[in-house]
């Protein structure tokens, strides 16, 4: 039971990839899913060389409910167990006014970044309960607790994704299981580089940070794996800022 076994969704770049080459540094069985099939193959590669026990890519679209299914199907009949669930995938979708957005964009937000921690949870949750224990972890934001102009359908995603997480973890926390959630504030990412596109410079981020700086996608991950860790383990329904101080102010 030393070596844990770890699933980490939408792993292919950023806080995810960062989270997962993270785990893999501690020895942990390391499983990561997302959409493209050559950056999941490149990806194992580099989890093997940082250290995890095995590692494994899962095709698997966080939207759809067969996938996410038969991607926790494929870690339990492979490793028999789940110890640590980081639910990651996410986007930012289009930003734009309230009273200028479009339905699209609310769906395609919603069904990734709160449609996804749902059917990450439901089948996290079954094989949890059957074992005994687990801890999971899902990505919020800073917007998941403030709000930000033109970005009113990302902000609501978080928030959802904080509600669901403090929820969820009242349910199970006399089975042995904690859900626990990050909120990164502007952290280096493929996330943050297209936010240069709206006007948001990584010199306009970090100018309403109080440390002066955007984070990196490691020290997130860092976050994350303390959260995944037994050093953990009286914490639960809590999010933890990831943020240079910003929900400080």
């Amino acid at each position: 039971m030393d070596t844990k076994v770890v699933v980490v969704t939408g792993g292919m770049s950023g806080i995810g990839r960062a989270t997962a080459l993270a785990f893999a540094a501690t020895g942990a069985i390391v499983v990561v899913s997302g959409r493209k099939e050559d950056a999941g193959a490149n990806l194992v590669d580099k989890l093997q060389e940082a250290g995890a026990a095995d590692s494994l890519y899962v095709k698997a679209d966080s939207r759809s409910e067969a996938e996410m299914q038969a991607l926790f199907r494929a870690v339990e009949t492979r490793f028999g167990r789940l110890d640590v669930a980081v639910n990651n995938a996410g986007i930012e979708g289009r930003f734009s006014s309230v009273d200028t957005f479009d339905a699209e964009t609310y769906r395609s937000v919603f069904d990734t970044n709160v449609l996804g921690v749902l059917f990450g949870l439901k089948y996290e949750l079954a094989i949890m309960k059957r074992q005994g224990f687990g801890a999971i972890v899902n990505l919020s934001s800073i917007g998941g607790q403030v709000g930000f102009p033109n970005s009113s359908i990302y902000a609501a995603s978080k928030h959802a994704v904080e509600g669901l997480t403090k929820s969820a973890a009242l349910e199970v926390a006399a089975m042995g299981i904690r859900i626990n959630a990050v909120a990164p504030g502007p952290t280096q990412s493929p996330m943050f580089d297209r936010l240069a596109d709206f006007g948001l410079s990584a010199d306009v981020l970090a100018s309403i940070i109080p440390a002066k700086r955007a984070g990196n996608a490691d020290e997130v991950a860092q976050a994350i794996v303390f959260l995944g860790s037994d050093r953990a383990s009286f914490i639960t329904g809590h999010t933890l800022a990831v943020d240079g101080g910003y929900l400080a102010q």
